[in-house]
């Protein structure tokens, strides 16, 4: 798109959004892989992973149904949702396509893709990339049921029998 087409866009309301749809699709396409995009970009907000929660439950899904989806959950406005795909559409974790009237988004980024740079980031910043130190805070501040050792202790079998 060249600059005085990209000038033109930004001052029409209706191509805005395709203006958006295409930039997402061109970052997928540049980078090949999302989750090296999210680590070099702005990681997806609170807000954002609830709507990513409907794609990963319910698939596609147009702005109204996202909307329908989350109105007994979250008191948010129908302007507040469409703000946020469209954040999720800069971010390249959905992709649209028009159908007649209307948009109908797609994930693009799946929910272990998100768990893996979300636990990552987690445990790099508080516990040094470690897991051990991190089962051993909740064990300190009794937080680990006894439910939850047995399956640590099945895990850990597990590792150690190369399964």
């Amino acid at each position: 798109m060249s600059s005085a087409q990209h000038q033109q866009c930004q001052h029409n309301p209706l191509t805005r959004a395709t203006t958006r749809v295409i930039l997402a699709a061109d970052y997928r396409r540049n980078l090949g892989y999302f989750g090296a995009f999210v680590k070099k970009s702005a990681p997806i907000s609170d807000a954002e992973s609830i709507v990513m929660r409907v794609f990963w439950t319910r698939g596609s899904q147009t702005a109204e149904q996202v909307f329908t989806a989350l109105e007994d959950g979250v008191k948010w406005q129908e302007s507040t949702i469409k703000t946020l795909l469209n954040r999720l559409l800069t971010k390249g974790a959905l992709s649209a396509r028009k159908d007649n009237r209307r948009y109908v988004y797609h994930p693009v980024l799946t929910r272990d893709e998100w768990l893996a740079h979300e636990s990552h980031g987690f445990l790099d910043r508080l516990f040094d990339g470690r897991i051990a130190p991190f089962v051993s805070y909740f064990s300190r501040h009794k937080k680990l049921t006894k439910k939850d050792l047995e399956e640590l202790k099945r895990l850990v079998k597990e590792l150690e029998n190369g399964s």
